[in-house]
């Protein structure tokens, strides 16, 4: 018996790493299933804003029942846009009535079994929790039963984390129907500070006040004035992100950095994100200029704060989407102000995009930079073109005209050593 239960364990030990390798030819795969941009255009920020001024908590009483519904296309540039973000992946949504269909690829560390991890998911809503019509992953089918009892324990695993407490106590019912995903949800009068305490912790508000107080004794020294050079401000901050980066997450400091930055040059106030900011040192209203203009200094941090904390094509489309705006009722469509947003997006993707990145743009704006390093030369691009004037010079956005445009931009924010 001794020697049965000997010989059983001994085959288990030789079989198990065999298995584990079996299944790991099985699931990874040399090419993707899937392989997509996640791409932003104008349309798309319309109708995002167009779904939060329909939902505007200053409107909802607690309580209350609201849906808002999201066509599958939205569905899809979110989901694929996530993947994008957070997973290395892409992705690809499909509505049916009654069910979702995700195919997915993403890139795991490198290994000596593929380079891709392909899944495909098809799932259809309950009462409950969906339930399983299909669960792939490479070429390995999982079991209806198995894929089922994964999900039960993920979501039991979840129900510990405030995000998902806070989206049960908010979402009542989620349905596809029409091609539409449409959300069900009630309005609670704490939702705002339980959504800023996880996407603001206590660490990352004390990484900005460090930079809010330093940007306000900069201000009150008198180095800083009525009206002062984006540079300028940008080169304390900067250094202070240099100086923490020592013993900290370079990347971290330097998000940190553009955010303060961002707030400031836009005249708003850190309280809107993070309540106790009510109570850090207050900074004064100031112009902050970029090649003698405020509206770049604008367009420029407001950029650079969303790639910092989102990505680049969605700050491209917002900024896109304002010169749009503006040329239908606005100052008119600027390829200056684009030049600043681009310029923005840039500096925000060298800030966050690793380490090394971080830290070389740390030392070169704490060393001393003029606006010039940050915005190429854009006086004699076209601007304060009303729509009629963008159509019959450009055509469209994307037209070969628009394009070359574009791509002299591009060629002048490239040709700035600090985004080299």
């Amino acid at each position: 018996m001794i020697r049965f239960i000997a010989y059983t364990f001994l085959l288990l030990l030789i079989a198990i790493p065999f298995a584990v390798v079996g299944i790991l030819h099985l699931v990874m795969a040399d090419q993707p299933t899937v392989n997509r941009a996640a791409e932003f255009t104008p349309a798309h920020i319309e109708r995002a804003k167009h779904i939060i001024k329909k939902n505007d908590p200053r409107t909802m009483k607690p309580g209350v029942l609201r849906t808002f519904a999201l066509s599958q296309e939205e569905v899809d540039l979110t989901v694929n846009y996530l993947a994008s973000r957070y997973a290395r992946g892409s992705s690809r949504v499909v509505l049916q009535p009654g069910r979702v269909m995700l195919s997915a690829s993403f890139e795991p560390p490198p290994n000596p079994f593929g380079q891709f991890l392909n899944i495909s998911v098809v799932l259809h809503e309950t009462d409950g929790p969906p339930v399983f019509d299909l669960l792939q992953i490479g070429r390995l089918p999982v079991p209806g039963w198995l894929a089922d009892t994964l999900l039960e324990y993920a979501l039991k695993l979840l129900s510990a984390r405030e995000e998902y407490q806070i989206a049960s106590d908010t979402i009542k019912r989620i349905s596809v129907a029409d091609g539409r995903f449409t959300v069900t949800y009630a309005w609670q009068a704490d939702l705002p500070d339980r959504i800023r305490s996880i996407l603001l912790p206590h660490e990352e508000q004390a990484r900005l006040k460090a930079y809010q107080e330093r940007l306000a004794g900069n201000v009150r020294s008198g180095s800083g004035a009525a009206t002062m050079a984006l540079a300028d401000v940008m080169v304390p901050l900067f250094g202070l992100a240099a100086e923490r980066s020592t013993s900290g997450d370079a990347v971290a400091e330097n998000r940190a950095a553009i955010v303060v930055l961002a707030f400031f040059v836009n005249g708003k106030g850190l309280g809107a994100i993070v309540p106790a900011a009510r109570d850090w040192p207050q900074l004064p209203s100031s112009k902050v200029l970029l090649d003698g203009r405020e509206d770049f200094s604008q367009h420029f941090t407001i950029s650079a704060a969303i790639a910092a904390n989102a990505a680049a094509p969605l700050s491209d489309a917002i900024g896109l989407y304002k010169e749009i705006d503006d040329s239908r009722s606005g100052s008119g469509f600027s390829f200056n102000d684009v030049a600043a947003d681009r310029s923005g997006t840039r500096f925000g993707e060298l800030a966050v995009s690793n380490k090394e990145s971080a830290l070389k743009l740390q030392r070169q704006v704490a060393a001393g930079i003029r606006d010039s390093d940050i915005l190429p030369r854009v006086a004699d691009l076209p601007e304060f073109m009303p729509e009629t004037e963008f159509k019959k010079r450009f055509g469209s956005i994307g037209s070969p005209a628009y394009k070359r445009m574009m791509g002299d931009i591009e060629r002048r924010i490239a040709s700035l050593p600090l985004y080299r």
